[in-house]
């Protein structure tokens, strides 16, 4: 697979589960800048339009001068010294949908922060489907401190994952959540003792991920994202959508006629990956 596009973010990929591996090391402290945009939006387009990937990891093992873990230490805020207001505007627009963008990716998606995760990494976690840490993460929202909010869908999204007490706690004091603490709260999901550790259970899950049907793998994440918040009459329409996008895919008759090699543990061969129209593409992979 040409993973030329997204260098900056220094992939690897693992072809026997479709595991892509980002290990963050760039600028100061991992910030976030335009170049870093560039490449994550190259990301989005590469797992859009290529079914080998089935999972998505970010992690880091970056250290700063002092020796402190480091996952993403916030948005590029140098960068933006000479922008006026309309430049900050587009810029924080661009984020926010990317943001969304990546929350929608029909692969399942992990994020593993070892590390100081501020602000824009705060929001990046927002975008996986679960989060790993270690003992030395830290996590907190300093935005508030500078004269914003959290733009890049951090105010809008945070009390749903954690509840409007610890998004306020957040967002309005600064303050920085531990590992446990954030464990608690439900911003992150697991955790191990290092990356390694982590990166171990990322791979068993990747290895459950790859005996899926791509399709339905999407479709389910698809239908679920897209039903938080609707009414019930929007939620069984979510899931009808997908469970016949599954069907008109071939994918439920390749399951039946797999289903004794499946029960034997043996990973039939699905076929490429559709998204529906609530999907973050509407193409087959390819």
């Amino acid at each position: 697979m040409d993973l030329s596009s997204i260098d900056a973010l220094h992939p690897s990929f693992e072809a026997t589960n479709g595991l892509l591996i980002l290990e963050l090391e760039h600028g100061k402290a991992n910030e976030v800048g335009t170049a870093e945009l560039d490449a994550f939006e190259a990301l989005c387009d590469l797992i859009d339009t290529n079914d080998a990937v089935r999972t998505l990891c970010t992690t880091s093992r970056r250290r700063s001068k002092k020796g402190t873990p480091l996952f993403i230490a916030g948005a590029n805020v140098t960068e933006r010294t000479d922008w006026d207001d309309a430049k900050v505007k587009a810029h924080v627009h661009r984020q926010r949908a990317l943001m969304c963008r990546l929350r929608k990716l029909p692969v399942y998606n992990v994020a593993v922060t070892h590390g100081v995760t501020l602000g824009w990494g705060t929001e990046y976690l927002l975008t996986a489907d679960l989060v790993l840490a270690t003992p030395s993460a830290s996590f907190a929202l300093p935005e508030t401190g500078l004269g914003i909010i959290p733009g890049a869908r951090g105010s809008a999204e945070l009390a749903a994952a954690v509840g409007p007490a610890a998004a306020l706690l957040l967002g309005c004091t600064g303050v920085r959540l531990s590992a446990d603490e954030a464990l608690a709260v439900g911003l992150a999901h697991g955790l191990h003792d290092d990356v390694d550790a982590a990166l171990a259970r990322v791979r068993v899950l990747a290895d459950h991920v790859a005996t899926r049907s791509p399709t339905a793998v999407a479709a389910f994440k698809t239908a679920l994202l897209g039903s938080l918040g609707e009414p019930e009459s929007v939620r069984i329409q979510r899931e009808a959508e997908g469970y016949e996008l599954c069907v008109d895919a071939g994918e439920a008759t390749l399951g039946r006629e797999a289903f004794a090699k499946i029960r034997a543990g043996e990973r039939p061969v699905w076929g490429p990956r559709r998204v529906g129209q609530h999907g973050s593409s509407g193409r087959p992979a390819k």
